[in-house]
């Protein structure tokens, strides 16, 4: 799951960056598949995932990913500074994530998943929601 998170983070860094490295939209969009497509295959490789799991977890990514990066987009573009607001959102398709994925996995793979790191981030995502509604 740190390797989730750290894809998304340089996703969003260099969707936030384009304008100093001047890559184009294709380079950026290119770098972003690449990114998901490294991720599925280690999930695959990990969790020994068939065809139709494979599919699934990447269509999940794929998804997920975009909305997320077209809402941080909207927030930037917005001039949203908080950056409190922008763990909400990562936590909010961290957590969608999570929760489609768990209907992917069978129950080995789930705890194995879990066992990689899964299980922290959520605890994490857990805390930040209850220290917000406090």
């Amino acid at each position: 799951m740190k390797k989730i998170i750290l894809i998304v983070l340089l996703a969003c860094a260099g969707f936030c960056a384009f304008a100093q490295e001047e890559k184009t939209p294709e380079q950026r969009e290119k770098e972003f598949y690449e990114a998901i497509e490294t991720q599925v295959t280690r999930l695959t490789e990990m969790l020994e995932l068939d065809f139709a799991q494979e599919f699934y977890v990447d269509s999940i990514l794929t998804h997920d990913y975009k909305a997320m990066q077209d809402e941080f987009a909207k927030m930037s573009a917005a001039k949203v500074g908080n950056s409190d607001l922008f763990y909400a959102v990562q936590d909010k398709w961290m957590e969608q994530m999570y929760q489609s994925l768990h209907k992917v996995f069978n129950e080995e793979q789930w705890n194995k998943y879990l066992k990689s790191g899964a299980a922290r981030d959520k605890k994490a995502r857990d805390k930040r929601a209850a220290k917000k509604s406090k």
